[in-house]
């Protein structure tokens, strides 16, 4: 029983449930270790209905809500958070901006191919001195005979450079404005020249998601690529992000839940001393806390949720969540290595990449540090 939870809902998660551990589950180690990109998982995620799962159905979306969303990746963060991420990314900072911001011409052009699973579209923030600090972007964009002229780079961009990678949303500054630097948000196509993407590998987590370095040399998109008005870039990146938050959030309950639920079978599998290992009070309490952390973060992420839906203010509660959950995951997947000893160590066992999953978590989208300065100004710090 949840008070958020319609009976919609809960169909939704079945689905989901039964995609990720029948077609999933069996290939995400595989995918983890050769660091492949899968799309042919991308397309079946289109196909389920989970890209735009929460745009109007004139754009090809589903129409239902955004906890519809999050609902999504965690049953998917679940199995796999690499195949989650990628959802994550595309719903909440790649078909965010364009939904939220775009104009109606721009909803029309890129929002239908967007969700059918054969596209994704990334979200270009991050350079090598805007991490944290998200003006420092130093990449420009000047408006040369109606055309923007584009030069720069963008770091660790998600879903920009796999075959399916359509284009981005990328902030740039376009000039000064009272002395300050003007930022804006111009969406740019995959195919257009001087526009180059070169894949990161050797990470140590989300193996099987898309990462890329993004180069753009005298690249050239019409006017009318602009996202939004002029000077408008930091807002429009960072109201993303407060949305893109709650997906994280997501991503970390799901991970922990999974992460709990492979400690628990394993503890009541694992035998010492003439009995399961879970009934030993030290392994029982690790199981309790896990259990409990995971509730109260899928509470807080829910009411977070509820209000977006509800067009409430939630940037704080998402700020929270985010934090939360993604702090539970890590503390969750350390606990769950624990009580699998040293067979948790080992890439034959799965809480071994759950481990590694889960530590970008208190990285992207706000660092946990850059978090807390977010909450501690919305309560008067």
């Amino acid at each position: 029983m949840n008070p958020f939870i319609t009976k919609e809902h809960d169909t939704l998660r079945e689905i989901v449930r039964d995609f990720a551990e029948k077609e999933i589950k069996n290939i995400a180690s595989y995918l983890d270790e050769k660091e492949e990109f899968s799309t042919h998982l991308t397309k079946r995620m289109g196909e389920l209905g989970l890209f735009g799962i929460y745009l109007p159905e004139k754009y090809g979306g589903q129409g239902k809500d955004y906890l519809s969303l999050l609902i999504a990746v965690e049953e998917i963060a679940r199995i796999d958070a690499s195949q989650a991420s990628t959802l994550a990314a595309h719903n909440s900072l790649g078909i965010g901006p364009i939904y939220y911001f775009g104009s109606e011409d721009q909803k029309r052009k890129y929002l239908p191919k967007l969700t059918t699973g054969n596209y994704v579209w990334a979200f270009g923030l991050t350079e090598d001195n805007a991490g944290s600090d998200s003006r420092g972007t130093e990449s420009k964009a000047m408006l040369e005979k109606e055309k923007w002229l584009i030069n720069g780079t963008k770091r660790f961009i998600s879903n920009a450079s796999s075959d399916s990678s359509l284009g981005v949303s990328l902030q740039v500054a376009t000039g000064e404005n009272n002395g300050k630097k003007e930022l804006s948000a111009i969406l740019v196509d995959r195919c257009t020249d001087g526009f180059s993407a070169v894949p990161l590998k050797g990470k140590m987590m989300w193996r099987a998601s898309d990462t890329a370095l993004l180069k753009f040399k005298d690249c050239r998109v019409p006017k009318e690529n602009l996202l939004g008005e002029l000077g408008e870039g930091s807002k429009i990146m960072l109201k993303t992000l407060d949305s893109g938050r709650l997906t994280i959030a997501a991503m970390g309950l799901g991970l922990a839940q999974g992460a709990y639920e492979m400690a628990l079978k394993y503890a009541n599998q694992r035998e010492q001393f003439g009995k399961p290992i879970a009934k030993f009070q030290a392994i029982g309490f690790k199981l309790a806390d896990m259990a409990t952390k995971i509730e109260a973060a899928r509470n807080l992420l829910y009411k977070a949720c509820w209000l977006k839906d509800n067009k409430h203010p939630f940037a704080k509660e998402a700020a929270m969540a985010k934090l939360f959950c993604s702090e539970v995951a890590q503390e969750v997947a350390n606990e769950a290595v624990q009580i699998h000893g040293a067979y948790g160590l080992v890439k034959e066992s799965e809480i071994e990449r759950f481990y590694r999953d889960q530590r970008i978590l208190q990285i992207g989208e706000g660092t946990s540090e850059i978090l807390r300065l977010v909450i501690s100004k919305h309560i008067g710090c």
